[in-house]
């Protein structure tokens, strides 16, 4: 009977030795189509996936929402991807949102020099859930010196010149960069990026896509749109284009936000991009991968038949924490 005790105590032990260090592994190890190791060479990672207030979001005491606090589904951080460069120790985000200390931290952890430097942010417009996180740079939080943050014309004269941003510019807490529609920057000898102009709601300053380009694949990253058919270019050729393509999916299909006319709010309904992109090969439809979801799109859902719809359609969701080589 002691033998068989201690047999049992040496199995349970052993049991949860072997579930911490997959948990920990789960941490440090992402999956694309496959699960692979962080790469040596530069890489893209999306931090974040949702629309601007997250999800849940506040106020919402709607199933969708209630769904996360019953534990039955799991919340997802502001839409947000970095680009990393392990070879030098460079590291960009690209859009600071209101997530962005725990956006720092989980690019922090895969990140080989472990550390809270970044090398700069990109910005694509002045809506919360793409610039807020600037906060965290002030004098209140982290006090960062002289950190480059890339912006187009309204965008940084936007953070010059209201509070409490200007005050991230007045103390040096964040240098402001230049960025031209159109024109590249090379960051470094592996990794550039290109600015381009997208039709959006720009109240206070224009919006922007970006396509970066690494030493081996490119990605277009657009967050926000207004609608493919508003824009003067062809988002299919676009597409064809490059290798991945990582897509404004705020909203499923019309109609869900009940009571509030969803023009007001103009984004390309999943609906509508799947049969726009429909005339495309399907090796080019699988780079397609929909982010900044709405905390009210069904594709948030795991199983729903949203999101069952738009993977049989050769399409993808992004994933927090989805590594991409470049």
């Amino acid at each position: 009977m002691k033998k068989t005790n201690t047999l049992n105590l040496f199995i349970l032990l052993a049991f949860l030795f072997l579930s911490c260090n997959t948990k920990e592994k789960e941490v440090l190890q992402f999956t694309t189509n496959s699960e692979v190791d962080v790469p040596d060479e530069p890489f893209m990672v999306v931090l974040g996936i949702a629309q601007d207030a997250g999800y849940p979001q506040a106020g919402c005491q709607k199933a969708c929402c209630e769904l996360v606090y019953q534990g039955k589904n799991k919340a997802k951080l502001v839409s947000c991807i970095a680009v990393v460069d392990p070879i030098s120790n460079e590291k960009w985000i690209f859009d600071a949102t209101p997530d962005f200390k725990e956006q720092l931290h989980a690019l922090d952890e895969i990140s080989p020099d472990r550390s809270a430097e970044i090398s700069g942010i990109f910005l694509t417009h002045g809506h919360i859930g793409h610039y807020t996180g600037l906060m965290h740079l002030g004098r209140e939080v982290m006090g960062a010196e002289n950190i480059p943050v890339y912006a187009m014309p309204r965008m940084a004269s936007f953070l010059s010149g209201n509070g409490p941003w200007s005050q991230l510019v007045n103390l040096n807490n964040i240098e402001i960069k230049s960025l031209k529609a159109d024109s590249s920057i090379v960051l470094n000898e592996r990794i550039s990026v290109t600015a381009f102009l997208v039709p959006h709601r720009d109240e206070f300053t224009e919006t922007v896509g970006y396509k970066i380009q690494g030493p081996g694949k490119s990605f277009i990253f657009i967050p926000d749109i207004d609608k493919w058919g508003k824009w003067e270019r062809d988002i299919n050729a676009l597409i064809e284009n490059t290798d991945y393509a990582f897509l404004d999916g705020s909203f499923f299909e019309n109609g869900e936000i009940p009571g509030r006319d969803m023009n007001e709010i103009p984004h390309p309904f999943i609906a509508e991009s799947i049969e726009r992109f429909g005339s495309l090969l399907p090796e080019d439809k699988g780079k397609v991968h929909f982010i900044h979801f709405n905390h009210t799109n069904p594709v948030l859902i795991e199983g729903s038949e949203a999101r069952k719809k738009v993977i049989q359609r050769g399409f993808k969701i992004a994933r927090e924490m989805q590594v991409i080589p470049l």
